[in-house]
């Protein structure tokens, strides 16, 4: 039982105490003053932190790169029906266009310029399986756009517990997560 309600903080009872937490991938600023405080206090007061993938690893970073990518020799011209793949390629050329207007003041005082923003996010798009430019996509809005620079609640635990000099750890690897996405067939992506 819980003293707060939605705090999507799980406690198993023993001692010392162990903790779920559900986080979700979203800028940690748009949830962060909604984490409840029991939440906040039971990561502060653990010393072990484990999360999903570990996002401070550079090799996790270069294999959730890897994985996104088609067979050698493929490109999504290849396998994307012709109509679909022309509709993607205007809309991204749509996003390139509108990305310097969606930016905020603050991303560009930081030094982001929208071309480095836009390569950074959609960079070699027609490697991409498509259920990973279906994402890629879906995080192409103007509300995205505006939070990139600020890290995904999971990432700003990961750095605050390194921070914290807590010892960290993953429960999945990449290929955990890779494998399922990219066994989708075109039709269910």
């Amino acid at each position: 039982q819980q003293n707060e309600p939605n705090s999507f903080l799980w406690t198993i009872k023993r001692d010392p105490p162990s903790y779920f937490f559900g986080t979700i991938h979203v800028p940690y600023t748009r949830v962060w003053d909604f984490i409840p405080e029991n939440s906040k206090k039971a990561f502060q007061q653990s010393h072990i932190v484990y999360f999903e993938l570990d996002l401070t690893d550079p090799y996790t970073i270069s294999a959730l790169t890897s994985c996104q990518l088609l067979p050698q020799g493929k490109n999504l011209q290849d396998v994307l029906p012709r109509d679909i793949y022309r509709r993607l390629k205007r809309h991204l050329e749509y996003v390139k266009l509108m990305m310097p207007f969606w930016m905020t003041p603050d991303q560009r005082g930081k030094g982001l310029y929208a071309d480095y923003l836009f390569n950074a996010i959609a960079g070699n798009w027609e490697r991409k399986r498509p259920v990973w430019v279906m994402l890629m996509v879906n995080s192409l809005t103007e509300v995205d756009i505006k939070s990139r620079g600020v890290p995904v609640l999971d990432l700003y635990l990961a750095q605050e517990a390194e921070r914290l000099r807590k010892q960290t750890g993953a429960v999945e690897k990449v290929e955990e997560q890779c494998h399922p996405l990219n066994g989708l067939n075109l039709s269910q992506v």
